[in-house]
């Protein structure tokens, strides 16, 4: 099935270009660390965005997912309900859905998302597939956000993110999203970010404070634009 956007705006005009007043930013961390690096960027984030005036929510994966992904057909329930007994319906009703934002903050594992966060993405199908009775609902709330992606790793090599790079960008433009920045820190041991040179929790914090406003571009062939990016 695919995704829909809730409403139609030409390819690179941003339709999230209104101030931070009353916009709703998801911070979700793929940790399980509460005190980890990824948590610590993640709080960076939450830092900005609610100076920003933004209405902000902070929630680990793991708090509510204690499963992967099953089978639908032999898992739902006679009236369509996921039966995976575990919190991530309300995560995703409750936080996810209603979100004009999302951050996704996750450490580097074996140069991909952590598990925990790679099964919130897995779980999402439940809900969004043609057999739940609530899919359009899902559908509608999963399509047309602003996102943004915090990454902790132990490697400064630049293509350890890479692939999550790519993964997030591919999820954003499939749910008509906008991918509108990407923040990366180097550091193994618990707070060890604040260490990089790089500045990230600096760069985590001015993420959240210009995730609303700052400027989204993707342009077509066929794209209606001016020949100026800033308007000066």
């Amino acid at each position: 099935m695919n995704l829909r956007a809730p409403s139609s705006s030409p390819a690179g005009i941003s339709a999230s270009s209104h101030t931070n007043e009353t916009k709703k930013l998801l911070i979700l961390v793929g940790s399980p660390r509460r005190e980890g690096n990824s948590a610590t960027l993640a709080s960076a984030v939450k830092l900005g965005a609610e100076e920003a005036g933004a209405e902000v929510e902070l929630r680990f994966v793991d708090d509510h997912i204690s499963s992967f992904l099953r089978d639908c057909r032999t898992c739902r329930r006679a009236d369509g309900e996921c039966d995976i007994q575990d919190r991530f319906r309300e995560l995703f009703y409750e936080a996810f859905l209603p979100a004009d934002g999302v951050v996704f903050c996750s450490p580097v594992y074996w140069y991909g998302l952590s598990a925990q966060m790679k099964a919130f993405f897995d779980r999402t199908f439940c809900y969004y597939a043609a057999s739940h009775p609530d899919s359009e609902k899902a559908l509608r709330g999963m399509s047309g956000k602003r996102i943004g992606l915090v990454l902790a790793s132990e490697e400064t090599y630049p293509g350890a993110s890479l692939g999550i790079v790519h993964q997030i960008q591919e999820y954003s433009r499939y749910t008509h999203s906008e991918f509108v920045g990407v923040v990366r820190g180097a550091g193994n041991r618990r707070g060890e970010v604040a260490a990089d040179p790089g500045g990230p929790l600096e760069q985590a914090e001015r993420l959240g404070r210009e995730f609303f406003g700052r400027k989204y571009t993707d342009y077509r062939l066929d794209t209606p634009r001016s020949g100026k990016v800033w308007g000066v």
